[in-house]
């Protein structure tokens, strides 16, 4: 078995993340350009509040080795210090001028929160 090789700067950059979100992100068929401009606005607003977004890749079906849940269009991990960081991030102003595009896209969504181990 291969060893798990790790980007060296990764760990720097994690730092002291103590909260991990990982959003399966499932949208309406055909709704991608306006996904992508939701995504857009809300994405830098994360580090207006502490917040980096660690992974956002888009999953082709082809690539899943084994499961029995419906394949999310793209995943999304995102690392803050703090839950009160989170809170206020989907609170913000900003953000919600868009949300109208969030809901017009995105059918489902499953957050995953965990913590560093």
């Amino acid at each position: 078995m291969a060893d798990l090789k790790v980007h060296p700067t990764l760990l720097e950059n994690l730092g002291s993340i103590m909260i991990l979100i990982t959003q399966l992100i499932y949208i309406h068929p055909g709704s991608e350009a306006v996904f992508n401009e939701f995504e857009s606005h809300a994405i830098p607003i994360i580090a207006k509040y502490g917040g980096k977004l660690l992974l956002r890749t888009k999953v082709d079906k082809d690539n899943v080795i084994e499961g029995i849940m419906e394949t999310p269009y793209e995943i999304h991990l995102v690392s803050f210090d703090h839950q009160h960081q989170i809170d206020d991030f989907f609170k913000d102003e900003e953000r919600k001028k868009w949300v109208h595009l969030k809901e017009a896209s995105i059918r489902e969504v499953w957050l995953i929160k965990g913590e560093r181990m």
